[in-house]
């Protein structure tokens, strides 16, 4: 299996950095609360100063998304939808320890963070705009949807579509499960600044995997020169 961005993602956004982190030995039986915490306390202290709507990080996909076509406030980028329930709420929902990580990470560092089940993807996985011939299983209801053409969607090579709108939803179908493994992070922003906030995101993420799973992983910062990350199988490490 491989992840990439297609060549047109990359030239309509060529401010873009992804992260990429490949990890197996995953179980639901770990506590992640302590680094939780951490993260929680960050993301509290910088909507002190006022809402995540004015974060550069967020501002930085609002931008792209109306460049796209979408109302930026109508659909937003996951970390934005993260800070928002966090600022009405005080905590977010706890789902699986490392879907509550991620979200922790996200939350921390307002970026989006993205966190599927590698068993789940068929063949490929490709970031690009959907022929609209693309199925996407909505999370929570279980429906149905398709994205429309020309939309950007996390597809692999079955056709399926694992996001819509980018980073605004992922999809139910790779969403990690009690069950899960092997797992594939995926790390995107578009704000100044990135190129030192998305590493710094990959290895406290990669840290809190070998302290807690005693997980072996492979990160990779992708560019549009160096677009490809090859995902190794599982029992290669």
């Amino acid at each position: 299996m491989r992840f990439r961005h297609s060549p047109q993602v990359w030239s309509d956004f060529p401010e873009l950095v992804c992260g990429v982190l490949h990890a197996s030995g995953i179980t639901p039986t770990v506590d992640v609360s302590p680094r939780l915490a951490r993260y929680a306390d960050a993301a509290q202290a910088r909507l002190a100063g006022g809402p995540e709507g004015g974060f550069p990080e967020i501002q930085a996909w609002r931008r792209a998304f109306a460049g796209m076509g979408l109302p930026p406030t109508r659909y937003r980028c996951a970390a934005e939808s993260l800070l928002r329930r966090f600022r009405r709420d005080g905590a977010l929902p706890r789902l699986h320890p490392l879907v509550d990580l991620g979200n922790a990470l996200s939350l921390g560092y307002a970026v989006p963070v993205a966190v599927l089940d590698v068993d789940r993807i068929a063949g490929d996985l490709a970031v690009r705009p959907a022929t609209g011939e693309e199925t996407y299983l909505t999370l929570g209801s279980g429906a149905d949807e398709r994205p429309e053409a020309g939309e950007v969607v996390f597809a692999d090579s079955a056709g399926r579509a694992h996001s819509r709108r980018w980073t605004h939803r992922q999809s139910g179908w790779s969403a990690v499960r009690d069950d899960t493994t092997e797992v594939l992070v995926v790390i995107e922003a578009l704000h100044d600044g990135a190129t030192e906030t998305v590493p710094r995101m990959l290895t406290d993420l990669s840290s809190a995997l070998a302290d807690l799973w005693r997980a072996p992983t492979r990160t990779a910062v992708l560019t549009a020169g160096a677009p490809v990350f090859a995902v190794a199988p599982a029992a290669a490490g």
